[in-house]
């Protein structure tokens, strides 16, 4: 029986004006935009994500997600208003994760690559606001071995191969404070409303909403 409290949802790797229509439909939690990462063919630029954020509902946070990438750039954005969040899914260290902390007083979500429970531990230890725990690099659709993880009781985001088919036992097994997904909502790599109403009905009846 899955506990019937709200479970917060981040739908990521946006990239298009047909994305933000698709999302202000459905209104979630977050929604995040890959942030100047060539690597990604989710990664669009900072003008791009200025563009995109200012046609947001109100209430749905915007999350820059950024890997390895210069301080000024995330405070930046930030301070301007664009991003209410960053979310960190390189190799940042915590001295970075402090440094960015104190100069702003928006969430840091921190993205670990779970493949040990040493990870897990890890994970538990940064000084980040919120953790993320993920299969790896974000986006391949595949999920992590959820056994890894022990009862949590700081509140984490669970990322990694989440689908319709899987998150009811998701939320049953880790109890997650948000669920984050990106791959199971695409067509042909693009984002897809249909999918995108989909998941957010299967979530929201999961948690009552």
């Amino acid at each position: 029986m899955v506990e019937n409290r709200k479970v917060k949802i981040k739908l990521c790797g946006l990239k298009t004006s047909e994305d933000i229509a698709a999302v202000n439909e459905v209104r979630p939690d977050f929604c995040g935009f890959i942030v100047e990462y060539p690597r990604s063919f989710r990664s669009i630029s900072r003008d791009e994500l200025r563009r995109l954020t200012e046609k947001l509902s109100p209430g749905i946070v915007p999350v820059g997600v950024f890997v390895n990438a210069p301080l000024d750039l995330m405070t930046g954005l930030l301070e301007e208003g664009t991003i209410g969040a960053v979310q960190l899914h390189g190799q940042e260290d915590e001295a970075c994760i402090r440094k960015l902390k104190d100069q702003t007083v928006r969430p840091v979500i921190k993205a670990f690559s779970i493949k040990t429970r040493e990870d897990v531990l890890r994970a538990l230890e940064s000084p980040a606001d919120y953790i993320l725990l993920d299969q790896g690099e974000g986006g391949t659709g595949r999920t992590f071995d959820w056994s890894l993880v022990p009862e949590i009781s700081r509140p984490f985001f669970l990322a990694g191969g989440l689908g319709p088919e899987n998150l009811e036992e998701a939320v049953a097994r880790l109890h997650p404070w948000a669920v984050d997904l990106s791959s199971s909502l695409e067509t042909d790599r693009k984002k897809d409303p249909e999918k995108i109403r989909r998941v957010m009905e299967v979530l929201r009846g999961i948690s009552g909403q």
